[in-house]
């Protein structure tokens, strides 16, 4: 598929194109990004329901961290005793 099909596939469908390289890691984050954003998107404009998983949407646990999670800017803390 040529870059033009795949832009004009995106735009029949209502998604967005965004051009990837497996290979060198082109865009690869940003769309990710993008996906996660357009998903923040419609979940703030009430398109997606977030009470009924049948959306398709599972909402995780809510206030607080969840084992193996670290937030952005957090540090892990290091373990102690123990070889690993």
């Amino acid at each position: 598929m040529s870059k033009e099909e795949g832009e004009q596939f995106a735009k029949d469908h209502g998604l967005f194109f965004l051009e990837t390289s497996a290979k060198t890691a082109a865009n690869v984050e940003e769309a990710f990004q993008q996906t996660a954003k357009n998903i923040n998107d419609k979940i703030r404009d009430g398109i997606f329901d977030v009470t009924n998983e049948s959306s398709g949407i599972k909402v995780g646990p809510q206030g607080g961290q969840t084992a193996g999670t670290v937030r952005p800017g957090e540090q892990t803390a290091a373990k102690s005793g123990g070889c690993c």
